[in-house]
């Protein structure tokens, strides 16, 4: 049997209300929808997973080098092609020998990377850490789009722990056309034949939900939620009530979050101190996943997805990127592939060095020490990810570099600094150039404490480049 031991959850800051998609378009397609999250021009799935990911392990027991096995989930990955894990694994400090592996092509994706996640540790009795991360798309004037949210959700899992995974059952019937997105297309598309999605929904979340084995009613339900009330509608076929419902929802103030709208809502509920939960997933063509979880006492948990931070549809248009400009042409400074990637210790660990003849600190760890002059090779130390300004600027339009540029098209002012990063002994500090995350400019002052995250920084050669940002600390 597995367990959940560890739960971590984020959604972006940015929000944007019904009204305003109402004044925008004459009308809001998304029913039982009161707001939804909104990610900025430097997220996407990855860097949301990371997120989430991070927090799940910071509230467990464990170091991130213990995991055995990762499983990512996202509809919407950043990369069409390409195995998003190695990234992920490297920005959370996993071995490079730890087992991975993608789930995608369906909302129904966060379920599968747990039932998978769930036979890891049944079969090896490791350490397993499930992730699902979403941000759907549609027309700007479809269902789809005025539902879609975003937002992720993880899970570490062990042979036992507080949330048993009790049971699990599937179940799959042809519907083809009720949500798909053809190859190459960016937008999540659907037929809109409203009786035809809805028996797609009800059948396989029924049918997948008969497999279980259930001695008494679940106390909260986790259902996907592609609006804010299809689940509410499948509460008959799933066997429980509206207000089971009601208690683990999401989608009305973080909107349809894909593959992630299931396990968002699931990480909610086991915080919310019910001793029963029933998970029922549903992906187009079409499954649904069942898992049944007890919950016998408290499941250590890091959530971060409340926000009242409101934004209107331009600047919803815009993070989107969808009114904004390209790239200028040329200008850009060049740097290749194989150079960023000698630099992801620095990008996603904040790995320092420490000269081995004086003891002071470099970042990067490279050349010769700047206090006694050494060419000794550095000793590694990771920066914890905390520190002070000591300098601070406002890059405004036109003054960003060309490779940022798009970006800052999208994002608007960002704040840009040098930041003394803290060591975790004796009070060290080493200074950092660092770019600020989507927080607004004013809120980035010297002498602020701030903390690190993981943000796009730009894509060049059709390669996006992560690496860490700052943006104002929890601590404040």
């Amino acid at each position: 049997m597995a367990a959940i031991t560890a739960v971590g959850a984020y959604a972006p800051r940015f929000r944007i209300t019904a009204e305003e998609f109402a004044e925008a378009w004459g009308h809001f397609q998304a029913s039982g929808i009161s707001e939804k999250a909104v990610p900025s021009a430097d997220e996407d799935a990855l860097t949301m997973a990371y997120e989430a990911a991070t927090r799940a392990i910071e509230a467990s027991d464990f170091d991130a080098a213990e995991v055995d096995w990762l499983g990512f989930a996202s509809s919407r990955p950043p990369a069409a092609e390409e195995d998003l894990t190695a990234r992920l694994g490297a920005m959370l400090g996993l071995s490079s020998t730890t087992a991975r592996q993608t789930f995608t092509g369906s909302t129904r994706a966060g379920t599968r990377a747990l039932w998978a996640g769930m036979d890891a540790v049944e079969t090896a009795a490791g350490t397993a850490v499930i992730v699902a991360a979403d941000a759907p798309h549609g027309d700007p004037d479809d269902e789809i789009d005025h539902a879609a949210g975003a937002g992720a959700a993880a899970f570490v899992l062990e042979a036992n722990g507080p949330a048993e995974l009790v049971d699990r059952a599937e179940y799959a019937a042809p519907y083809p056309g009720t949500r798909f997105r053809t190859t190459g297309e960016d937008e999540t598309q659907g037929l809109g034949v409203t009786q035809y999605d809805r028996q797609a929904f009800t059948e396989t979340i029924g049918g997948a939900v008969s497999g279980l084995e259930v001695e008494s009613g679940p106390e909260a339900a986790a259902i996907q939620a592609p609006n804010g009330k299809l689940p509410y509608r499948a509460a008959g076929a799933a066997g429980v009530g509206t207000d089971e419902i009601q208690a683990a929802a999401t989608v009305h103030e973080l909107g349809d979050l894909g593959a992630a709208s299931v396990p968002v809502s699931l990480a909610g509920a086991l915080t919310g101190g019910y001793e029963s939960i029933l998970a029922v997933s549903h992906g187009s063509g079409a499954g649904a996943d069942a898992l049944l979880v007890t919950v016998s006492g408290d499941v250590p948990a890091k959530i971060a997805i409340e926000s009242d931070d409101a934004i209107s549809y331009a600047d919803y248009l815009r993070q989107r990127g969808i009114v904004t400009s390209g790239p200028p042409s040329g200008g850009g400074a060049y740097v290749s592939v194989p150079s960023w990637r000698r630099s992801l210790p620095q990008r996603y660990r904040l790995e320092a060095g420490r000269c081995p003849e004086c003891g002071a600190l470099a970042f990067p760890p490279e050349g010769s020490c700047d206090d006694c002059g050494a060419l000794a090779e550095y000793d590694p130390i990771e920066l914890p990810g905390e520190g002070v300004i000591e300098a601070v600027t406002t890059i405004s339009q036109g003054g960003a570099p060309p490779e940022f540029a798009a970006q800052q098209s999208q994002s608007g002012d960002y704040a840009a600094a040098i930041v003394a990063l803290e060591a975790e002994t004796d009070r060290e500090t080493v200074s950092v150039p660092a770019m600020g995350t989507d927080a607004d400019p004013s809120a980035f002052a010297v002498g602020d404490r701030v903390e690190t995250t993981i943000r796009r920084i730009y894509t060049q050669e059709g390669v996006t480049r992560y690496g860490f940002k700052i943006r104002p600390s929890d601590d404040e």
